[in-house]
């Protein structure tokens, strides 16, 4: 199948989208948590200096591991960015992020894909309400747009106004591009691919506290979000406060979709989730998405860890997976977003336009890794004549012969404008997410 390229047509049709937002009083609602990220800026110099002093041991990982010292730090972070993987660390010890960040120059920057995703759209102008767990100055600062907004005191309130004294949550974040060079054992290690480490100082998402005068006002009142992002999770191992959080959450659910079976629930997950943790939330979660959201690797780890093939590299390969996941988490459809290309197969939300929501997502994210920050339109506009398709999304796009299988499962694949060398890895995928949800905004009843 050959690509139309729809992406200015999305894009010009953004305006009316947060003009009909505000008119009609619906928006997404994002959660579930915020923090305050330090982003380190990367020097591979300094990084080699820190690894010929603390790299004791072959690099390497395991789930569950902790960065208790510096060496630690150089073993773990050796072992994704020599693959340039991407992952989630505990670090244990508030020394090492002391060290950390005296060794690099920094920046300040939201974290949360729920913080991320409503920054994303306040960019763009589009209403957005959220559930926050960091509410301290700097992260309500960052999040302050006209049509952000919070509950406080049973209503909505713009965000920039309901900050508290609180000191913030802080996640360091470890940037690395495409094509340096790491250095050990005497050897030298080209990094494939640019990404990023999250390293967390942080025991407030342990436990992810989900405050519930949020959740009762959106039962509660006359409004319909048009969409709910469920993600966050990632940081909680103890599966006894993820089975507290997911009852909350199965309550919730069940009133929201009585009173607005309209509103798509989308489910977001993260690759490096506690593996217990995760087969909770999807497999109690699952059953009340609309949409279940993940990436490559996140699609890879689930399938090798079922004991299914997880052969990624046609058309074909992915979509024998997304069944597999299909089944395993028990959602309407499945979204899989990657550098190349974004596809939803499943059942489709009515009245949506899925290319919509992955053509905006795309753009962006692209965007962000372009200029370094939340794209305004006229950034997204520049970005359509600045990033080129994806070739290996196009390949896979034309792998593509029937929109629907013999399940009556929609498929629909938008290849990425793609950068090789990116200016910012940090939050593309929350970004991305973020474009999608405005494709749930206004829904074609006809």
């Amino acid at each position: 199948m050959e690509y139309t390229d729809r992406y200015e047509y999305y894009l010009d049709r953004l305006p009316e989208i947060a003009a009909y937002a505000k008119e009609k009083n619906t928006a997404p609602l994002f959660g579930f948590s915020s923090n305050f990220d330090i982003v380190l800026h990367w020097d591979a110099e300094a990084y080699n200096r820190i690894l010929a002093e603390y790299l004791k041991e072959a690099p390497s990982a395991k789930e569950g591991d902790t960065i208790d010292d510096l060496s630690d730090f150089a073993r773990i972070s050796a072992a994704y960015i020599v693959k340039g993987l991407g992952g989630n660390f505990d670090i244990t010890d508030v020394a090492v992020c002391r060290f950390l960040r005296s060794a690099f120059s920094e920046e300040p920057a939201l974290g949360g894909t729920g913080a991320q995703g409503a920054a994303a759209l306040g960019a763009l102008g589009i209403p957005v309400s959220m559930h926050l767990t960091d509410d301290c100055a700097e992260v309500c600062r960052m999040l302050d747009h006209e049509d952000t907004t919070v509950i406080r005191g049973g209503k909505k309130v713009r965000v920039g106004t309901a900050a508290s004294d609180a000191d913030p949550v802080y996640h360091i974040i470890l940037q690395f591009h495409k094509g340096d060079i790491v250095r050990f054992n005497g050897e030298e290690h080209v990094i494939p691919s640019s990404n990023r480490l999250i390293l967390f100082y942080d025991k407030v998402h342990k436990i992810l506290p989900i405050k519930d005068p949020v959740l009762t006002y959106w039962e509660e009142t006359d409004e319909k979000p048009s969409s709910l992002l469920m993600s966050g999770f990632d940081a909680i191992v103890d599966t006894g406060i993820i089975r507290e959080r997911i009852g909350r959450l199965e309550e919730f659910l069940k009133k929201l979709k009585a009173r607005s079976p309209e509103t798509v629930v989308y489910l977001e997950g993260a690759f490096y989730m506690n593996s217990e943790v995760k087969d909770l939330i999807f497999r109690k979660l699952g059953p009340y998405a609309d949409i279940a959201g993940m990436n490559e690797e996140e699609l890879e780890a689930e399938l090798l860890k079922m004991g299914e093939q997880a052969d990624l590299s046609d058309l074909e390969g992915i979509l024998a997976g997304l069944r597999v996941m299909l089944a395993y988490c028990g959602s309407r459809g499945v979204l899989l977003h990657t550098k190349d290309y974004s596809m939803f197969y499943g059942k489709k939300p009515e009245g949506v336009d899925i290319e919509a929501g992955l053509t905006i997502g795309n753009l962006m994210a692209g965007t962000r890794a372009r200029v370094g920050r939340y794209g305004t339109p006229e950034d997204l506009k520049e970005s359509l004549g600045m990033a080129k398709l994806s070739e290996r999304g196009l390949e896979i796009l034309r792998q593509q012969t029937a929109r629907e299988d013999d399940a009556g499962r929609t498929l629909v694949i938008v290849p990425s404008r793609l950068l090789e060398r990116p200016k910012y890895t940090i939050g593309l995928g929350d970004t991305f997410v973020a474009g999608v949800h405005t494709c749930f905004i206004r829904k074609d009843k006809g």
